[in-house]
C-alpha cells in the first residue's frame, strides 16, 4: 500500500462496515472541554460490539477475501487484542477457523474475548513482534491465510469511522494513537475524501517509540516496548507502507508516557463514564501534555477503544 485509498475505495468499504453495525457517537463532553479550554470532540469507538474500532477493519478485510478465494481454509494472525477480537469475529460471520497468536503476559480479558469469539488462541514470545514472526511460520505450516496488521482492506474498513466523524465535524486538530498504523492513515484517506483541512497528530507510548523515531529520522527504526498500559501501541518494528504515508500526511507524532496515559483513563472515567483502554486514552493524553500549543484550537480526539483488564482499571483508578 504506497498511496491513500480513493474516496471510492473508502464508501465501498463503509458500506459493508454499516451492513453490520451503527455508526460510533462523536460528544462533546463539557467537562473534558473546561480542562482542555476548547472545543472538544471525541469520536467513541469503545461503543462497537468488541469495544475498538478495529471491528471494521476485520469486516472488510474478511469479506473481500472470502470473495477473492471461496476455498480459503482458515486465518491466522498475530495481536495484542483487538485486531484479534476484529478477525476472529469477521471470521465466524464467514464460517472460517481462526487461529490468533498472542504474546505471553497479553491480556487476559482480551484472550477470553477472542476465544468467546471463536478464535483458537496460541501464546507465543515476549512481544507482538514475535508473536507476528509465529504466525508467519504457522501460516506457512498450517496452509492458513495470514492475516496482516495493515493492509489497504483494513485501512478502508477503519477509515469508516472517520468518514463518520469529518461528515458531523471538521475541528482544527485531530489527535490519532499508531500502534501499526491503519488508524492514523485511514484517518489521513478519510480527510482527504471529505475535503477536510484539519492536522493530524499522531500518539506513540513514550516507552515504544519506533514510529516516532523512524517519523523523525525518515527511515525504520526499531525501538523497545516497555509500556505496562498503552499495549494498543506497543510496536517494535514499523510498517514500511504505513511509516511512508504517515510521514507524507501526518503533521506530528507526541509520545505520551505510561503515568499521563493512566491520568486520561481516570480523566475519561470521571469526566464521561467511559472506560477507555491505554491506547484509547493515549489522545487525551496528549492534549492535555500539548494544553498551551492547542489552545484556542477546536480538537478531535480519537477514543479507539475500551478494552482493559479489570484488575489493571482498578489499580489505574486507585493511585
Amino acid at each position: 500500500m504506497t498511496e491513500l485509498p480513493s474516496a471510492q475505495a473508502l464508501q465501498a468499504a463503509r458500506a459493508i462496515v454499516q451492513a453490520q453495525m451503527p455508526p460510533t457517537p462523536t460528544i462533546r463532553w463539557p467537562l473534558l472541554e473546561r480542562r482542555l479550554g476548547g472545543p472538544l470532540y471525541v469520536k467513541h469507538e469503545n461503543h462497537t460490539e468488541v469495544g475498538a474500532f478495529k471491528l471494521r477493519g476485520g469486516a472488510v478485510y474478511v469479506q473481500r477475501l472470502r470473495q477473492r478465494e471461496p476455498q480459503l481454509r482458515g486465518l491466522i494472525s498475530a495481536t495484542r487484542g483487538n485486531h484479534g477480537q476484529s478477525i476472529a469475529r469477521a471470521g465466524a460471520r464467514h464460517g472460517l477457523a481462526v487461529t490468533i497468536v498472542v504474546p505471553h503476559g497479553n491480556s487476559t480479558e482480551k484472550n477470553a474475548a477472542m476465544r468467546a469469539l471463536g478464535a483458537t488462541l496460541v501464546e507465543h514470545g515476549e512481544d507482538f513482534q514475535q508473536a507476528r514472526e509465529h504466525a508467519a511460520v504457522l501460516a506457512e505450516r498450517e496452509g492458513l491465510h495470514m492475516v496482516p496488521s495493515f493492509h489497504t482492506d483494513l485501512v478502508c474498513g477503519v477509515a469508516s469511522y472517520w468518514l463518520e466523524f469529518f461528515e458531523q465535524v471538521q475541528p482544527d486538530v485531530v489527535l490519532v494513537p499508531i500502534g501499526l498504523g491503519s488508524g492514523i492513515v485511514a484517518c489521513a484517506a478519510a480527510r482527504a475524501a471529505s475535503g477536510a483541512a484539519t492536522r493530524i497528530v499522531g500518539v506513540v507510548s513514550a516507552h515504544a517509540t519506533a514510529y516516532k523515531d523512524s517519523f523523525e529520522t525518515g527511515r525504520l527504526v526499531e525501538a523497545p516496548v516497555t509500556t505496562r498500559l498503552a499495549d494498543g501501541m506497543a510496536c517494535r518494528v514499523p510498517e514500511a507502507d504505513a511509516l511512508a504515508l504517515i510521514r507524507r500526511e501526518v503533521d506530528d507524532i507526541v509520545a505520551v508516557d505510561d503515568d499521563e496515559v493512566a491520568e486520561a483513563m481516570r480523566i475519561y472515567f470521571s469526566d464521561t463514564h467511559n472506560v477507555a483502554e491505554g491506547a484509547g486514552a493515549a489522545p487525551l493524553a496528549a492534549a492535555l501534555q500539548r494544553r498551551a500549543t492547542l489552545a484556542g484550537r477546536s480538537v478531535g480526539l480519537a477514543l479507539t477503544g475500551g478494552n482493559v483488564d479489570r484488575d489493571v482499571f482498578a489499580r489505574v483508578l486507585a493511585a
